[in-house]
């Protein structure tokens, strides 16, 4: 059985190129605003991001499933060893509103498991990389590279809670730990804040899919992490046939 491992230096350029790409929209008039058939919004900086990532990631001559490119039939897909998951642009609605907390998500899956991540926020510019087993990392706009951990605390201190889907349930299971600071987060920022120690959990009990996870729970594990399925011991997995996750807990181990 071979084993995949591709020049990370490659895919880290590749996903800032891309957030390169999608701050020639931001903030701009014209911004090519859809509606897809979900009713999610979908913009003109997704499909110059998706285009960039393609290009990236096709010299790999590994499958590429991205939010915005082909859909391919759980058929063709449960037959694939390695593949790229991709969110071209996570947080749409962060980028509409404006407020920068949107990113660019590249994965790689092996066997169901999201081995190694790539995670980058164009206008805050920073980048999170993560391998399984290989440890995690974070390179803020002045170039300083430093490893990131999970918390080591114990109780829990802060919960992360998404800015645009703070539903009902989330609220029940944020009314356990009263004591606990919470702070809102778009994109999978939220995760990182995980990865980073800054926070020890972060519950989503709101539809998410694949791609919208796949990159950070990677750095999440690679920094000492969990992204439990909500009620019980097992991890998200991905290449299901159906691609929408189940509610998750995002713990520090």
């Amino acid at each position: 059985m071979r084993v995949f491992e591709p020049n990370l230096e490659a895919l880290k350029k590749t996903a800032v190129d891309a957030g390169k790409a999608i701050l020639q929209f931001y903030k701009k008039d014209t911004i090519g605003l859809e509606k897809k058939a979900d009713n999610s919004p979908l913009t003109l900086a997704d499909k110059a991001a998706h285009k960039v990532i393609v290009t990236g990631l096709k010299p790999f001559g590994i499958p590429i499933l991205s939010e915005e490119g082909q859909v391919f039939p759980y058929l063709t897909r449960k037959a694939w060893d390695y593949y790229w998951l991709v969110d071209p642009l996570d947080g749409t609605k962060e980028f509409i509103k404006g407020n920068g907390e949107f990113t660019v998500n590249i994965a790689l899956i092996h066997k169901g498991k999201a081995i190694l991540g790539v995670v980058y926020a164009p206008v805050l510019d920073w980048l999170y990389w993560g391998r399984i087993n290989d440890g995690a990392w974070k390179c803020e706009g002045n170039g300083d590279t430093v490893p990131i951990n999970v918390s080591k605390e114990s109780q829990v201190r802060c919960i992360v809670a998404s800015r645009s889907h703070l539903n009902e349930d989330t609220k029940k299971v944020i009314e356990k730990y009263p004591n606990a600071e919470m702070v809102s987060m778009g994109s999978s920022l939220k995760l990182l804040l995980i990865a980073e120690g800054k926070a020890e959990l972060y519950p989503r009990l709101a539809p998410t899919m694949e791609w919208d996870t796949a990159a950070a729970h990677a750095i999440v594990n690679a920094a000492g992490g969990k992204v439990f399925m909500l009620d019980s011991e097992d991890e998200l997995v991905y290449n299901k046939e159906d691609l929408l996750n189940p509610s998750f807990l995002v713990v520090n181990g």
